[in-house]
């Protein structure tokens, strides 16, 4: 995923369906354009890995998933070079978002600025008790969140709690952030890493028919964000594709035969 001038600012491994990216770059695993180019390839990876039925991404570490943008790179390059590097951020989010994989982000640390944009992201959100805080609080720097946290933020929460925390730069506990909806589930930091694994092999096969998985997300994503019409009209041909799915067959067949178990190969 790298050339030989870089470093490797993000690792890329599969084990048993599940493919983990992880952000590394110590102390607080903050990104630059190098860091995201690398994790738009790793992304890519993920999505033509045909081991890989759902998508895991953490920070290397125990303090954090991601603290955002490398600030003394942002003060150290012109305005133009931060708005392609803005724009490709954004389109590097969007492939995740729009990937049609499971993607579920383990918040092992403090989360916040374009780390809870990269977050925001992902379809679902653990986080390690105790681990850290969560928040947009670029209004401090005086910037806002120019990695999608303006958009993603306001879809994920009321509009007026999200222009409060946003405007406001509030910083949140993950307890808080769960009450909001922010956050889908908190795991005690013990076993915390084997308890997520645990989690995401639970989309994969035999377990669950991982692709349809993947399809109930893009019908999601995609679906909210254009007129109802639209939208189930790419709710029906994904479900077509469901139908001719072998998983399909697996699955009706052991409801009409009585079985309780369901043997699903992914394809």
């Amino acid at each position: 995923m790298t050339t030989t001038s870089e470093r490797t600012l993000v690792n890329y491994a599969v084990t048993d369906g599940v493919a983990v990216i992880e952000l590394s770059n110590a102390p607080a695993n903050t990104y630059s354009y190098e860091m995201m180019r690398q994790l738009d390839e790793a992304i890519l990876q993920a999505r033509f890995d045909e081991n890989a039925h759902v998508i895991v991404i953490r920070g290397a570490g125990e303090r954090f998933f991601c603290a955002g943008a490398e600030i003394s790179m942002l003060n150290s390059v012109s305005p133009t070079y931060k708005y392609y590097f803005c724009l490709h951020a954004n389109e590097t989010l969007t492939r995740l978002e729009q990937t049609p994989k499971l993607v579920i982000a383990a918040l092992n640390g403090h989360t916040v600025g374009g780390g809870l944009e990269i977050a925001l992201a992902c379809d679902i959100r653990i986080a390690r008790r105790g681990a850290g805080q969560v928040g947009l609080p670029e209004i401090n720097l005086g910037v806002l969140p120019g990695t999608g946290g303006t958009q993603r933020m306001a879809r994920a929460l009321p509009k007026n709690k999200a222009i409060e925390y946003m405007t406001e730069g509030k910083l949140m506990s993950f307890e808080e952030a769960q009450d909001l909806g922010l956050i889908n589930y908190i795991y005690d930091s013990e076993g915390y890493w084997e308890k997520v694994l645990e989690y995401a092999k639970t989309f994969c096969p035999p377990n669950k028919a991982s692709r349809t998985v993947g399809r109930i997300k893009r019908s999601v994503q995609s679906g909210s964000e254009v007129a109802f019409s639209e939208a189930l009209a790419i709710e029906r041909e994904l479900q077509q594709l469901c139908f001719q799915s072998e998983d399909a067959k697996e699955g009706i067949s052991a409801y009409i035969e009585k079985r309780k178990e369901r043997n699903f190969t992914g394809r």
